[in-house]
């Protein structure tokens, strides 16, 4: 499922040096802490500076991103989107049994689209190039267009395509936890010489009832059946099988499964998915024909922002099955959404080219090299998630350019017949197969350098250092004056001291998320007893598992957190003892939680303890206790 934190997830993974550079990852109250193999791939400056960071600490080994109280969630979209499962320490007592977030209906697709397409679309991509390729020197007369050469390499470009049922059997039935061979075996009968309905065998009919074969004749290159038919395999399998006897399960259960699921599609899932596909791709078609300028530029600006948050590959099947579609003489059409996103990957390469010209900051210049090379190659992650996006402004600018291009392409007529790979590896997608036409490759060449061009010219005039973190700054402005305005209006609210010790001063604290402020303001305790109490009425609404971190919002609603100790997170709970649980409502003087200070201490952590007012900025003013000394009940902080 897409989340709105899956773009800074992607920047975080490129910005600590990539997911090979990833020994693991856990998260604790509100950070996520890294175990790098080599910490100086990191790009710490620009972690800073990215919107939804409080700022980087490394210590103990650990390189550890503040991201706040949210963190839980941004986890689980690193995990995800970086498929960091074998990587992720998630938390012991995370409950495996608490139930699942609903998903829409969209994002359902998106995520089994995503499951299904991308184990082979390298492979994909890989067979388009060489179809692409034979397809040119054929034209250019390089290879004879009737010869064994060009129809054996065309052939094998060519049977990722014909055979894509099979692939997409294998793969769906992956996602779906059906077992691969049932799944390879529903694709495979689709794409059976028996089944290509050509006139050699009757297939008009099974059991008397008549089949309707798709308005391409047979099953071959085509997406959507195969995948339904394995969802519906997957479902069906699971509900039946537990009332076959184990002795003869291994024959009996392919062979239920696949029979009724290869009949039913036949009789209704092939058939109403092949329409659903005629008419999605009719869709596109009819924006297309209505203003081939709109179609380019809404698909050429927003491509980039939909591969952030994954939700691209809603119209990737489209895109394919479009390939595959045929006038009334029998000839490709084409399609055109994988040629308005054309422009996308050189406009990335062409800003980064101008960043590495106008910057000043050195660490900044030495990851543009990389990323304009991988950009040239289609592989523009290193450029968003290293360098635009972060920045911003020269994100949207890329859009911008990759939307013009996107017009004046589809303006032009320009079509795509075939997958190919990305960046210059995708040009030959434009050569029709049919016709050999080469000009419109050359003018998605032409078009794509103009993107690097006109980009790199947008970034000389428009790019400042100084912007770097001008979103971020804005924002905070923004939020001081109208919500310090807004607080200046309330009364005072006092914070009692939740333990007993010393006070510590916030600047004090060995922990820079701490003492820089970049949590809140408050201060902290140097604990004398193992007690926590509820500072004020109210929820508490974060309580780690491992105990060591509280946060409590009040009635008056004030964020508190209580922290105890530094890196305790590392004693995975041992020590601590809460008397609360997440959610609770309290009033101030409860018990939340018992620790053990001589525990703490002998596993080499310091005992002190911040509280934080982590919502600071809703408030004119946070003022700590000047005593040296505090009882659990005193007032400790006074927010105006």
């Amino acid at each position: 499922m897409a989340s709105k934190y899956d773009s800074l997830s992607r920047i975080i993974i490129q910005n600590v040096g990539g997911k090979d550079n990833i020994i693991n990852v856990t998260h604790c109250v509100t950070r996520l802490r890294f175990r790098l193999k080599d910490e100086s791939k990191a790009n710490t400056d620009i972690l800073k500076e990215t919107d939804g960071i409080v700022t980087v600490v490394k210590s103990g080994g650990q390189y550890m991103v503040v991201i706040g109280n949210h963190v839980p969630d941004v986890f689980d979209s690193l995990v995800s989107v970086g498929h960091l499962e074998s990587k992720s320490l998630k938390s012991d007592s995370a409950d495996d049994d608490s139930p699942k977030e609903k998903q829409g209906i969209f994002n359902t697709f998106v995520g089994i689209i995503t499951g299904v397409f991308s184990p082979f679309l390298g492979v994909l991509c890989a067979c388009g190039i060489l179809k692409g390729v034979m397809t040119l020197l054929s034209t250019l007369g390089v290879v004879n267009g009737a010869g064994g050469t060009y129809n054996i390499l065309y052939g094998i470009g060519d049977t990722a395509f014909y055979f894509m049922p099979v692939i997409l059997g294998f793969t769906a039935a992956k996602k779906f936890k059906l077992p691969e061979m049932e799944g390879m075996l529903i694709g495979l009968a689709l794409v059976s010489p028996y089944m290509l309905n050509n006139g050699t065998y009757d297939i008009s009919k099974l059991f008397g009832i008549p089949v309707i074969s798709p308005s391409t004749g047979n099953y071959t290159s085509t997406v959507l059946p195969v995948i339904c038919a394995v969802a519906f395999a997957a479902w069906f399998e699971r509900i039946y099988k537990k009332y076959i006897p184990d002795t003869i399960k291994t024959f009996t259960v392919p062979l239920i499964t696949c029979t009724v699921s290869i009949c039913l599609t036949l009789f209704v899932i092939g058939p109403v998915t092949s329409q659903i596909s005629k008419y999605l791709g009719m869709g596109f078609e009819a924006v297309n024909h209505f203003s081939p300028i709109l179609m380019g530029l809404l698909v050429g600006f927003f491509w980039q922002i939909l591969v952030m948050f994954g939700l691209h590959w809603a119209l990737v099947p489209i895109a394919i099955s479009n390939m595959t579609l045929l006038d009334s003489n029998g000839l490709l059409i084409g399609e055109v959404i994988l040629t308005a996103m054309l422009g996308t990957t050189f406009a990335q390469t062409g800003a980064c080219l101008g960043i590495m010209f106008k910057t000043k900051d050195k660490k900044l210049r030495s990851l543009c090299p990389p990323a304009i090379i991988s950009g040239i190659a289609g592989v523009t992650e290193p450029a968003i998630y290293g360098i635009t996006l972060p920045k911003k402004a020269p994100f949207f600018r890329t859009c911008a350019v990759a939307g013009v291009a996107g017009a004046v392409l589809c303006m032009l007529g320009v079509r795509d017949y075939q997958m190919a790979g990305m960046g210059v590896f995708s040009y030959t997608m434009f050569l029709n197969p049919d016709n050999k036409d080469v000009k419109p490759m050359i003018i998605g060449i032409i078009v794509s350098i103009i993107c690097v061009i006109v980009s790199f010219i947008l970034e000389m005039i428009f790019y400042k250092d100084g912007d770097k973190n001008s979103s971020k700054k804005e924002v905070k402005n923004n939020s001081d004056s109208n919500l310090k305005t807004e607080a200046a209006k309330k009364t005072k609210v006092s914070i009692a001291a939740p333990i007993k010790g010393n006070v510590v001063a916030l600047a004090d604290v060995k922990d820079e998320a701490f003492s820089s402020e970049s949590m809140g303001k408050g201060i902290a305790i140097e604990p004398e007893e193992g007690k926590v109490y509820a500072p004020a009425d109210g929820v508490i609404s974060t309580f780690f598992p491992t105990g060591h971190a509280i946060g409590i919002t009040t009635d008056l609603g004030a964020e508190i957190l209580i922290h105890v100790g530094m890196d305790t997170v590392e004693m995975n709970g041992d020590g601590f003892e809460p008397q609360k649980s997440q959610g609770d409502k309290v009033k101030k003087g409860d018990l939340l939680l018992k620790f053990n200070i001589d525990k703490i201490k002998a596993a080499g952590h310091p005992v002190t303890t911040p509280v934080i007012i982590t919502n600071s900025d809703d408030y004119a003013d946070v003022i700590p206790t000047n005593a040296p000394k505090v009882d659990s009940g005193d007032e400790l902080i006074q927010i105006i």
